[in-house]
C-alpha cells in the first residue's frame, strides 16, 4: 500500500517580495493571521518560512508537500477553490481543516450544486 509521506508533488516556483516578508512579520507581531490566498501561495510561505512566522524574502522553489498532520508554520487559514478528490491539494486544505471536516463540506457542496475545480465556488478555511 502506497503511504502518503511518499507522494511528491511538482515543484512550483516563487518568489517572496520583502514587502510580504515584512507585512507577514509584522502581522505575527500584532497577533493577527495570515491567510493565504490560494494553495500556490500556501506551500511558498510555508518553503520560505525560516521559522514560525518568519518568511524569507527572494525566490525560491516550493517542493513541500502539505497534507494532515503537517505543522504550519507561517500560514494560519487559506482562501482557495474547491479541488478535485483525490488530489494533492484536497489533502493541502484537508490539512487546515482535518479530512472528516473537509469530506463533510464537500459531501455540503455536492448535495448544493457547488461548482469545483478551477472555476468553482471558494471556501475560507480558518
Amino acid at each position: 500500500m502506497d503511504r502518503v509521506e511518499d507522494h511528491t508533488v511538482d515543484p512550483e516556483r516563487y518568489e517572496v517580495p520583502a514587502a510580504a516578508a515584512g507585512a507577514i512579520a509584522a502581522a505575527r507581531a500584532a497577533g493577527r493571521r495570515v491567510v493565504a490566498v490560494g494553495t500556490t501561495t500556501t506551500r511558498a510561505l510555508e518553503s520560505a518560512a525560516e521559522s514560525p512566522g518568519v518568511v524569507r524574502a527572494g525566490a525560491g522553489v516550493a517542493t513541500v508537500f502539505i497534507y494532515p498532520g503537517f505543522e504550519f508554520r507561517v500560514v494560519d487559514g487559506l482562501l482557495t477553490n474547491f479541488h478535485l478528490p483525490k488530489s494533492s491539494l484536497l489533502m493541502l486544505v484537508s490539512a487546515f481543516a482535518g479530512r472528516d471536516l473537509m469530506l463533510d463540506a464537500y459531501r455540503h457542496a455536492v448535495r448544493e450544486g457547488f461548482h469545483f475545480y478551477s472555476y468553482g465556488d471558494a471556501m475560507l478555511i480558518l
